[in-house]
């Protein structure tokens, strides 16, 4: 049967305007129903339930894309395995969910709208399912990594290097969920530093965020010798089989941390392409990768690098990584990744498509639906 999207945005709206109310109820409702799912969930809940709203309100909106949404649900799934989620459980989660709106719907709600979720739902799960079945078949649900190396380069700032247990497959520019044992059922995604190397090590940037759980216990709580838990590789922005004879990398602060891992993989290619690399900072004393960074245009020989620094007087001129740039006058017919803060590559996307460089030559991680990826269990951002 196929997906009523106009009942299912009509049932929406009726519902949206109690949105924190629903998930506070699908929780409760799921938990209460199903007990053996809460160890699934770590303690502190509030974070999970706006994620879910977000998750619903931007499947709603894409609901029309069934090629883009069915990659996305199937890259879902796979990531859903580390939290041990089995195909039981999507018929609960599907049941919990429906009667949460019925019940916030004020009476409006009706017997199509139930229909019309219903089978909006069963697609979805069918999806999921089977990827996380083919999933199964080639590789485990996560990785246990040994941290060999942990470096402090500054009060807010850590580079580890971890060993995972058995080869990690992944591509220069995708990221991976870590989990702490200070924080179990917490998972965070952090970008891989490096591309795929023979000793299977990854490198790990790690930004403390204020309040944040899992990134203040990987930068100050962790030593070498400690285990984390890895979920398998996420993420579009790589470089694939670009046949560009030069490219352009813009990033804020570690949103280096993936464009790094694809220069240096560049580095390797018989033909290797020129490489501009723009790293913005607020402050000099940000630049915390700078040592590795000139090592590696050393070695790659066709690499030119610019630090751009935004709020320090000692450093000169301000500027933006976008304005420097414009400044430099990078060419259009560059192919172009830009990795940072959403305001940040917001800037840097605009700047270059000013600039002249095509759409289809400009690349950022590619959630393609935002919001998708946290779902009833995973979830987005650091905390």
């Amino acid at each position: 049967m196929a997906i009523d999207t106009g009942l299912i945005r009509q049932s929406w709206q009726l519902v949206e305007p109690h949105a924190a109310k629903v998930a506070a109820q699908f929780y409760g409702m799921l938990f209460s129903r199903y007990p053996q799912v809460r160890e699934m969930f770590p303690a502190a809940m509030d974070l999970q339930r706006e994620r879910l709203l977000h998750a619903l309100t931007q499947v709603v909106l894409n609901l029309e894309d069934g090629d883009r949404l069915t990659g996305h649900l199937s890259q879902l799934a796979r990531d859903h395995r580390k939290y041990g989620v089995r195909p039981e459980h999507y018929a609960a989660v599907g049941r919990c969910l429906v009667a949460a709106m019925r019940a916030n719907a004020g009476g409006a709600w009706t017997a199509q709208h139930d229909e019309a979720w219903f089978t909006a739902y069963d697609v979805i799960a069918s999806v999921m399912i089977k990827a996380a079945e083919d999933d199964a078949v080639g590789g485990p649900p996560y990785w246990v990594a040994t941290v060999v190396s942990h470096e402090l380069r500054s009060r807010d700032l850590a580079v580890l290097v971890v060993r995972p247990d058995s080869p990690y497959p992944f591509s220069a520019g995708q990221y991976a969920t870590l989990q702490s044992p200070h924080w179990p059922k917490v998972w965070r995604p952090y970008s891989i530093a490096n591309p795929p190397r023979a000793d299977n090590l990854l490198s790990f940037h790690v930004r403390v965020i204020p309040g944040g759980w899992v990134s203040t216990a990987l930068a100050q709580h962790t030593a070498v010798g400690d285990r984390l838990l890895l979920g398998p590789p996420r993420g579009t922005l790589v470089l694939r089989r670009s046949n560009a004879s030069h490219l352009l990398f813009v990033a804020g602060g570690t949103g280096l941390a993936p464009l790094k891992a694809i220069i240096e993989e560049t580095a390797w290619m018989p033909d290797r392409p020129s490489v501009d690399l723009f790293h913005g900072v607020r402050l000099r004393s940000q630049a915390y990768d700078l040592p590795d960074l000139l090592r590696l245009r050393e070695r790659h020989g066709r690499m030119r690098f610019v630090l751009a620094v935004s709020d320090d007087p000692r450093h000169g001129p301000p500027e933006s990584v976008a304005e420097a740039v414009s400044r430099h006058r990078v060419p259009s017919d560059y192919e172009a990744f830009v990795c940072g803060s959403p305001e940040m590559v917001r800037a840097s996307t605009q700047r270059l498509l000013a600039l002249g460089v095509l759409p289809e030559r400009l690349h950022t991680e590619d959630t393609g639906i935002p919001g998708l990826a946290p779902s009833w269990v995973a979830p987005l951002s650091d905390n």
